[in-house]
């Protein structure tokens, strides 16, 4: 089972589980807990190889990871903690998990907020992937992890996220990058059924004003589902919870509390 932490509230019967990104852990959302905590059940958790959230021997022998294989993954440990429904939190990639859980489980997820989030690949970020692809196994992967982290984050204010995520990455083995880079493979058609379809599940989608790789596709999505809303935060990038934590907080706290 992966690795959780949970922060149980004496009063409150909400939950909210938080979702990371490829490369990062549960240690991104510190400057999430205590506002957090203060009005809800809180659980984070390490996705597969990240954090304490090591691979498993059977994890080992498999060729790829997959969308719906991590997915379970996060299903396993709320089926084990009893939670009955939660508010979804995710940062880039793990956006994409908590909306593929939200196609295996509507009933769980009450809300979902989305932060930089993932709808639809660029023809910039196309082409990283695909630099990506052809260099994964013959370039050391933290290189390539720094240029990508550089590409997405560019500006002198995206510098600490980018630490971040680059610091984070160093955990990893060069074979758990290349199983996650895998993954690429499958976004595209999975992104393909997410904007044609509106899941009906309130979403806040929280980006950065210059989330230049990702920003555009997001703002149409959200022209396009009804029960979609857009906050733009500026002098942002992509990484919105680590760039600007406190507008983070408000906003998505009080979408929260708007529905709850």
């Amino acid at each position: 089972m992966l690795n959780y932490y949970t922060y149980p509230h004496n009063t409150s019967k909400d939950w909210v589980t938080f979702v990371h990104g490829a490369g990062g852990s549960s240690s991104i959302w510190y400057k999430q807990i205590r506002d957090f905590k203060k009005h809800f059940n809180v659980l984070i958790l390490d996705l597969r190889g990240h954090g304490n959230s090591q691979p498993s021997l059977k994890d080992t022998f498999k060729a790829k990871y997959t969308f719906d294989s991590i997915t379970a993954d996060i299903l396993e440990v709320i089926d084990y903690l009893k939670i009955e429904k939660s508010h979804f939190v995710g940062i880039s990639l793990g956006t994409i998990l908590i909306r593929n859980l939200a196609e295996k489980r509507a009933q769980l997820v009450k809300s979902m907020i989305m932060g930089g989030a993932i709808i639809k690949m660029n023809f910039r970020s196309q082409l990283l992937m695909k630099v990506g692809n052809v260099f994964k196994s013959v370039v050391p992967y933290m290189l390539l992890y720094k240029l990508f982290a550089f590409i997405i984050m560019p500006k002198k204010n995206h510098k600490k996220s980018r630490l971040l995520f680059v610091n984070e990455a160093k955990k990893l083995y060069q074979k758990e990058f290349i199983r996650w880079f895998k993954l690429t493979s499958e976004i595209n058609p999975l992104l393909r059924i997410f904007r044609a379809k509106d899941i009906k599940i309130p979403t806040l989608y929280v980006m950065g004003a210059e989330d230049h790789l990702f920003l555009p596709s997001i703002k149409k999505i959200v022209s396009e589902h009804l029960t979609s809303t857009l906050f733009v935060i500026d002098n942002c990038g992509h990484v919105v919870n680590v760039d600007q934590p406190e507008t983070f907080n408000n906003q998505t706290i009080k979408f929260i509390f708007s529905i709850s």
